[in-house]
């Protein structure tokens, strides 16, 4: 069967972004391991540039750009982190980007993202109303009269080859696994590391985690094809996807073993757990890997397990609150 990426396109992803994106540590926790009954070895993309995962795509997506594509910049639309990822590689490759961010994202994500634009003649943010308005329309309709192109957040073969390289950079920190876990929003990082992994350990189980008010993936497996749902209702609000991408279900389908899903108070106690346990800002989202190791969604006994941390950007006050022990909306 043929897919949107090949290995080899991780590989050639790993080369453009040496030296540029962080190699990030790779931790473990004998209480987490206590917990869940297996051996966990955490990946912290939250310590990566920008502070999540998205810089590897959007990056790999961007270098590849020729010369009339750098004049006229790049457009993207984003909940907040491939909007910071897209920002910040386009300031290190001096091209323009326009941005279009839902008004109600994380403020964080937003002053980041505007902050990477400055001094980028040609740069700016676009708000839209998620629940009202279409992002992809928005984003086609700036692309097509300013020339700009268009780097979606998920389902875009440089966007899923850049993402895969967490998996493969893990794999060669930690040697053999047996599982590796995955969140889940249109599918470009679970994709990404689903064609790296398999292909390095083809016995491993990939296995991905959505929240539960938004298993649209999920339920594209049990169907057999693509479902679409309404904005899910989730603190997890880089896991707010509606539907999973046309190049990246396919390798979901293939190559993932399972998709999962936990509840929001699972992610605030995961929260919890890595700030407690180990010292670490994790987002709701970055979390989704980890709650359904320590929350039994998965059974991982006896393993050696991957979990992909795939980003640290919260913002503070909610952090605050769940921390001090505030029940998830």
């Amino acid at each position: 069967m043929s897919f949107a990426i090949e290995f080899d396109d991780v590989r050639a992803a790993v080369d453009r972004l040496a030296g540029v994106a962080h190699r990030t540590p790779v931790l473990t926790s004998r209480s987490a391991d206590a917990r869940c009954g297996g051996q966990v070895f955490f990946k912290c993309e939250n310590l990566q540039r920008m502070g999540a995962f998205k810089f590897r795509g959007a990056y790999n997506a961007l270098a590849q750009f020729d010369a009339a594509q750098r004049r006229a910049g790049v457009i993207a639309f984003s909940s907040g982190n491939h909007a910071q990822a897209i920002a910040l590689s386009a300031r290190l490759l001096g091209m323009p980007s326009v941005i279009v961010m839902p008004s109600d994202a994380p403020p964080i994500k937003l002053a980041a993202t505007r902050a990477y634009q400055q001094d980028q003649p040609g740069s700016e943010v676009v708000l839209y109303d998620r629940y009202a308005e279409d992002r992809e329309a928005i984003g086609r309709r700036i692309a097509q009269s300013r020339g700009m192109t268009l780097i979606p957040p998920y389902d875009h073969p440089h966007v899923m080859a850049g993402q895969g390289t967490a998996a493969l950079e893990l794999i060669e920190q930690v040697g053999p696994l047996d599982a590796l876990v995955v969140c889940v929003g249109g599918g470009g990082l679970v994709s990404g590391c689903a064609v790296a992994a398999t292909h390095l350990l083809p016995g491993i189980a990939v296995h991905g985690v959505e929240p539960a008010a938004g298993n649209d993936t999920q339920q594209s497996l049990a169907r057999g094809e693509i479902v679409r749902i309404e904005v899910p209702q989730t603190i997890a609000d880089g896991a707010q996807t509606q539907a999973s991408g046309a190049l990246t279900f396919p390798i979901i389908r293939a190559l993932v073993r399972s998709v999962v899903t936990v509840t929001d108070p699972q992610l605030v106690a995961t929260m919890r757990f890595m700030a407690e346990r180990m010292k670490l800002v994790v987002e709701p989202t970055g979390c989704l890997a980890a709650a359904a190791v320590l929350e039994g969604a998965l059974d991982v006994r006896g393993r050696r397990v991957g979990v992909i941390l795939s980003g640290g950007n919260v913002d503070r006050v909610k952090y605050a609150h769940w921390l001090a022990g505030e029940e998830a909306a």
